[in-house]
């Protein structure tokens, strides 16, 4: 297991994910009190099997290709998320 700074997997991400992606398990460290673990995700994944999601997923790759998207400036999130 490696234990990385989010720095240093902010600068050598390509490293990291190839490593996540041989089974190694790679943990970032954001300060003192947050941790996050590196895993491959797929389409076997639990999230990936639901069909509700799926559709979503598809029919918004749908409307990208179709060109059917706005930009949405930064200062527009909060209120878009009803924050």
């Amino acid at each position: 297991m490696l234990v990385i700074s989010s720095r240093e997997f902010r600068d050598n991400q390509k490293k990291y994910m190839d490593l996540a992606d041989k089974n190694e398990q790679i943990i970032i460290q954001r300060g003192k009190e947050k941790a996050y673990a590196l895993t491959p995700v797929s389409t076997r994944d639990q999230y990936f099997m639901d069909p509700g999601t799926m559709a979503d997923i598809e029919e918004g790759i749908k409307q990208f290709r179709e060109g059917n998207t706005i930009k949405v400036e930064k200062a527009d999130f909060d209120k878009l998320l009803g924050l």
